[in-house]
C-alpha cells in the first residue's frame, strides 16, 4: 500500500497534515522528526513531509535523519520544515523583523518556466492566494539549487522548488482550512509529484485497530473510563466489537461535574451497545473536596486526572480484575498534540487533559498497560468511525464535552452550587439549538455547529429582579464551527436566537443575572475557556 511519511517535529497541525492526505485515500505515517529512517520507515513510502515546529532550526529544533535526502522520495517541507531542509542543505534561515502570522497573500511568479518535475505541483497553486502563515523565522539565504517561486506579501520566500530533485517547501500550512487551495496543494504533492494511489479507508482503518486490540489484549480484560461523549462512546463500541462483552468492563464516574441528566443517558446509550459489565460509580463529594480552593486551571486538570485513576484503582479492586488487564481510554490525537505529546515529543503544551497528562496515566503507558485505539483520529474521523460500527446518531453527532467537565467551564474555584447553576444554564443553551433551526430551515442550530456550551464567570454582575437591585453571576455562551479542532470560527448565531435564548436564561435559572457570548476565534483562543 501506497504511503506518504510525515516527519513530526512538534507542530500543533501535524497529525491534521495526515488527516487532510488520509481524506485523499493515501495512507499516512507520522514519526518523530528524528526518528531514524530505516527500510521499515520507508517501507511503502512515496514522499515525505516534513513538519512545522514551535522551534527554530538555530536554537532547540531537532533534525532529520539525513537519509531523509539521500532516500530519493519527494521531499515537502511545511513551515519549519522548509527551514529546516534549507539549513540543513546549505542554506540560512534568521530571525523576522515582524513575525508572519494569520492570513499573508502570496504572489507566484516565473510559473512558465518551471521545470517538468515541479510543474504537477507548483500548477496547484495559481497566481495569488491567500496563505496561513505562523512563523518568526524567513530564510535569509536559499540552500544551492533552490529557487523561489512564491513571495509573501511581506516580501519574504514563500514557496520554493529544487531545480533538479522533486524537493518543495512552503512558508506556511497547507494542511489548515484557511489557506486558499491548501488541500490541491497536498493533493499536488501526492498524487502529481509522488503518484500515489488511493488505496486507504477508514473500512481499512477499523480492520486494523480491531487487530490490534486483539493482539493487544490477548485473552485478558479490558477496562474503559468512559465519559458518554463520542471518543468514549467510539471506543466502547470498538472494544465490543472486536472482543465482545464478557471482556469488556465499563466505568463511568458520576463526578458531579457531567452534563444535565448524563448519567441516565450514558446507562442507556451502554446498554444499547450490549454491554454487560457495567460499573457506574457515584463519587460527586470526592471530587467537590478535593477541587476546594483550586482556581488554577492545570492544578484543576492536574487534580482530576489523579483522582479519576485513584477512584478507577479503588473500584477496579472491589471488581476483581486480573492485574493483566488494559486501561482503555477515548484519547483523540488533538488531546495527544494539545498535551505536548506530538509523536516526536517536540510538540508544546496548550493545556493538560486528564487523560494524558496525569502522572498515573503516564505510569500505565510506560507499563504498555494503556490502550488508546483512537489516538490517531481526529474528532470527525472518529464519528464516521464510529457510523462504521453503526452507533446510533444522537451519540455520534454529540458536540465534545471535556474530560474534566464542568470544572474547566466554571472559571475559578469549582463548587457543587456553581455546577448545579451552570448545568441548567448548558441545558437549556442547548436545548434551544436543537429546538431551533437554520435561516433555511434544512437542520437544527445545533447539527450546523462544531460545539456549543455554557461556561460560568468568576464574577457578579449587578442587575434589577422585580424593583429590587441584585448581583447575579455571568454566564457566557460559546458556539463554534470547525472542521477539526485545531481551528475554529464563531458560529454567526441570529441575535433574535441570542437575546431570546438568554431572556430563558436569565428567567428561567437562579442565581444567573447577565448572559454573553463570545466571538473570539481559535487561535488566538482555545475553544474551551481553560
Amino acid at each position: 500500500m501506497d504511503k506518504i511519511l510525515v516527519l513530526d517535529f512538534g507542530s500543533q497541525t501535524t497529525a491534521l497534515i495526515g488527516r487532510r492526505i488520509r481524506e485523499m485515500g493515501v495512507y499516512v505515517e507520522i514519526r518523530g522528526g528524528g526518528d531514524p529512517l530505516d527500510g521499515d520507515a520507508l517501507d511503502g513510502a512515496r514522499g515525505i513531509v516534513l513538519s512545522g515546529s514551535p522551534e527554530s532550526v538555530y536554537g532547540a529544533g531537532i533534525a532529520p535523519d539525513g537519509n531523509v535526502y539521500r532516500c530519493g522520495l519527494p521531499l515537502l517541507g511545511i513551515c519549519y520544515g522548509l527551514q529546516r531542509m534549507t539549513a540543513d542543505l546549505g542554506g540560512a534561515v534568521g530571525a523576522l523583523p515582524s513575525r508572519e502570522y494569520g492570513g499573508v497573500e502570496v504572489v507566484m511568479r516565473g510559473l512558465e518556466s518551471a521545470l517538468p518535475h515541479a510543474k504537477p505541483f507548483l500548477d496547484a497553486f495559481g497566481g495569488r492566494f491567500t496563505a496561513w502563515m505562523s512563523h518568526g523565522d524567513t530564510l535569509t539565504r536559499l540552500a544551492p539549487g533552490f529557487i523561489e517561486y512564491g513571495t509573501s506579501a511581506s516580501g519574504f520566500p514563500a514557496v520554493l522548488a529544487h531545480e533538479k530533485e522533486r524537493w518543495f517547501g512552503v512558508q506556511f500550512h497547507p494542511e489548515v482550512t484557511h489557506t486558499e487551495r491548501g488541500a490541491n496543494m497536498l493533493a499536488a504533492f501526492v498524487f502529481g509529484v509522488c503518484g500515489c494511489s488511493r488505496t486507504w479507508t477508514m473500512e481499512g482503518y477499523l480492520r486494523d485497530v480491531k487487530d490490534e486490540i486483539l493482539r493487544r489484549a490477548g485473552s485478558g480484560h479490558v477496562l474503559l473510563l468512559i465519559s458518554g461523549g463520542v471518543d468514549s462512546g467510539v471506543t466502547a463500541a470498538l472494544l465490543l466489537e472486536a472482543l465482545g462483552p464478557e471482556r469488556v468492563h465499563l466505568m463511568y464516574m458520576d463526578t458531579g461535574l457531567m452534563r444535565k441528566n448524563e448519567t441516565a443517558l450514558v446507562t442507556e446509550n451502554l446498554q444499547r451497545l450490549g454491554a454487560r459489565h457495567l460499573h457506574i460509580i457515584h463519587c460527586a463529594d470526592e471530587f467537590f473536596a478535593a477541587l476546594a480552593g483550586l482556581d488554577a486551571p492545570e492544578d484543576k486538570r492536574r487534580t482530576i486526572g489523579d483522582l479519576f485513576i485513584t477512584v478507577q484503582e479503588r473500584e477496579v479492586a472491589r471488581l476483581g480484575l486480573p492485574d493483566s488487564y488494559l486501561l482503555a481510554q477515548g484519547t483523540l490525537y488533538t488531546d495527544l498534540i494539545e498535551s505536548g505529546k506530538g509523536v516526536g515529543n517536540s510538540a508544546h503544551l496548550i493545556k493538560s487533559h486528564h487523560n494524558v497528562g496525569s502522572p498515573l496515566v503516564e505510569a500505565k503507558r510506560r507499563a504498555g498497560r494503556l490502550l488508546e485505539p483512537l489516538d490517531k483520529l481526529y474528532k470527525d474521523e472518529a464519528r464516521a468511525l464510529g457510523r462504521l460500527l453503526r452507533l446510533d446518531e444522537a451519540l455520534v453527532g454529540r458536540h465534545p464535552f471535556p474530560g474534566p467537565g464542568l470544572a474547566v467551564r466554571v472559571l475559578g474555584e469549582v463548587t457543587r452550587e456553581k455546577c448545579d447553576i451552570l448545568r441548567e444554564v448548558d441545558a437549556i443553551f442547548i436545548d434551544e439549538l436543537r429546538r431551533r433551526r437554520t435561516a433555511d430551515g434544512s437542520k437544527p442550530l445545533y447539527d450546523d455547529i462544531w460545539q456549543a456550551f455554557a461556561v460560568l464567570l468568576p464574577v457578579r454582575s449587578v442587575g434589577v429582579a422585580g424593583d429590587a437591585r441584585k448581583y447575579g453571576w455571568v454566564a457566557a455562551l460559546r458556539a463554534v464551527t470547525s472542521a477539526d479542532g485545531m481551528t475554529a470560527d464563531v458560529y454567526p448565531l441570529p441575535a433574535k436566537d441570542l437575546i431570546e435564548i438568554s431572556t430563558l436564561i436569565t428567567n428561567n435559572v437562579d442565581g444567573i443575572g447577565r448572559v454573553t457570548y463570545d466571538v473570539s476565534s481559535k487561535p488566538p483562543a482555545t475553544i474551551e475557556w481553560e
